[in-house]
């Protein structure tokens, strides 16, 4: 097993996940000792970092946690998921994270870099999540070079529509402390990313995802998602759910920018 590169420690303060709970457009109703909804854990750990420390696209430079892979655009393309035990809210908890793997490939907009970074949450003694979290480093965009997105399924059992603005994608970005500037810096996310909007976290889609995973099974043990396209803020979507336990979302054009798996 690989050692740890960083440990974090935290109080799941109850005000930040219903602050979450707000921003979903849920009622805010959780307090200390109620288990967390899944995916909140997110909410918890941050690693704030001096402006100094920081890359041009607002997260903190690589090399110190995360290899540097030599590339510069960062995306969050999937994880997987265990949940072992609730996470409850007003107590203690600690995140410990490892480099679980990294690889170099060439793909068809050019050479990419690959980490799998694993997090393990920890409460009064007890592992409670056991997360995968892997993230892909690319080149900086070549005019004209948008690869086709997948098509998504339209046989789903259940389907519920989802829609994002500035002010969402800043509440989630503040509340996760993320921050990567496609969220909510406009023009670097068009002139240097090459997006046509602000890009919807991954994490928030694999949010809502779980939470209608969640509904059709009740508590989960597993999930597990993989970002397919990039959603804009000015764009509304559904997330679609199967009853053999899959899950996507669905852009307004047909498009598939989220797949999973729960259970």
């Amino acid at each position: 097993m690989s050692d740890p590169v960083q440990t974090l420690t935290d109080v799941i303060d109850p005000a930040r996940a219903r602050a979450m709970q707000a921003t979903l457009g849920h009622d805010p109703q959780i307090e200390k000792g109620d288990p967390l909804p899944p995916f909140f854990h997110q909410l918890y750990f941050w690693d704030p970092q001096a402006p100094a420390k920081l890359g041009r696209d607002g997260h903190p430079k690589v090399g110190r946690v995360i290899p540097d892979m030599g590339l510069p655009r960062r995306m969050w393309a999937g994880g997987q998921l265990e949940f072992e035990a609730p996470v409850l809210a007003g107590l203690p908890a600690k995140r410990i994270s490892y480099v679980e793997k990294t690889a170099h490939k060439e793909g068809r907009s050019g050479p990419l870099g690959f980490v799998t970074m694993r997090h393990e949450t920890w409460q009064d003694g007890k592992r409670c999540i056991a997360e995968w979290q892997d993230l892909v480093y690319r080149e900086d965009p070549r005019p004209g070079a948008k690869p086709a997105p997948p098509e998504a399924p339209t046989d789903e059992d259940v389907a519920e529509p989802v829609s994002f603005d500035t002010t969402m994608l800043f509440r989630y970005s503040a509340l996760t402390f993320n921050g990567h500037r496609i969220h909510y810096d406009l023009p670097y996310a068009q002139q240097v990313e090459g997006y046509d909007g602000l890009v919807v976290h991954g994490p928030l889609l694999a949010q809502y995802a779980m939470l209608l995973a969640e509904r059709q099974l009740g508590r989960l043990t597993r999930f597990a998602f993989r970002a397919t396209a990039p959603l804009m803020h000015f764009e509304t979507a559904e997330v679609c759910w199967k009853s053999d336990g899959t899950i996507w979302l669905r852009g307004p054009d047909g498009r598939q920018c989220l797949t999973g798996t729960a259970a």
